[in-house]
């Protein structure tokens, strides 16, 4: 079942499982962030990696090379035209054991073509969320500090999981800055 804003904000209130938590939208000026009806969005920090090419790199998920990003901090991150920018939320999330949680992006975004792509949050992960920002357009693409980014959907399951992301010590675990792929 999805959980409501009611869960959400005493789950965060009472066991930090978004932290920092806002409890109402914001919207004015701004990317709305914030807990809404069935879901929490999140915001996108101001530390990016920027996919580059500069180096003729081969993207292998089982030896990434890190020369394949250039770290930038800033208030906007543009991303070259069919490139993506790796980022991190500005929330930490602590999710509970019979909870699995999903991410859609942003319409905002999405109307412009600029794809937010998140994995699934497992059973008892923490950390900050790697948010994978995809240009699909011929054009630059701005990306917004501390605005949302992204929408969390919780789901309860139907009863406790045998073997959660915390019993398997998963790669990911308490990630706290912009994390590109692990082996």
């Amino acid at each position: 079942m999805i959980m409501s804003d009611k869960w959400i904000r005493q789950q965060s209130l009472d066991n930090e499982m978004i932290s920092p938590f806002v409890d109402r939208q914001k919207k004015e000026g701004v990317i709305s962030y914030g807990l809404s009806s069935y879901g929490y969005d999140a915001r996108v920090s101001s530390e990016f990696k920027v996919f580059t090419n500069v180096d003729n790199a081969i993207v292998d998920p089982k030896d990434f090379s890190h020369q394949s990003f250039v770290t930038r901090t800033a208030d906007v991150c543009i991303i070259p035209p069919n490139s993506f920018v790796l980022a991190r939320t500005v929330e930490y999330f602590r999710i509970p054991r019979n909870v699995l949680v999903i991410c859609l992006g942003k319409s905002t975004y999405a109307r412009c073509g600029i794809i937010v792509n998140v994995t699934p949050l497992e059973p008892e992960w923490e950390g900050h969320v790697t948010l994978e920002f995809s240009n699909t357009t011929p054009l630059p693409a701005k990306i917004y500090a501390n605005e949302g980014a992204c929408q969390f959907l919780f789901f309860h399951g139907n009863e406790m999981c045998e073997t959660s992301y915390k019993d398997r010590a998963g790669k990911y675990m308490k990630q706290t800055g912009v994390t590109p792929p692990k082996l």
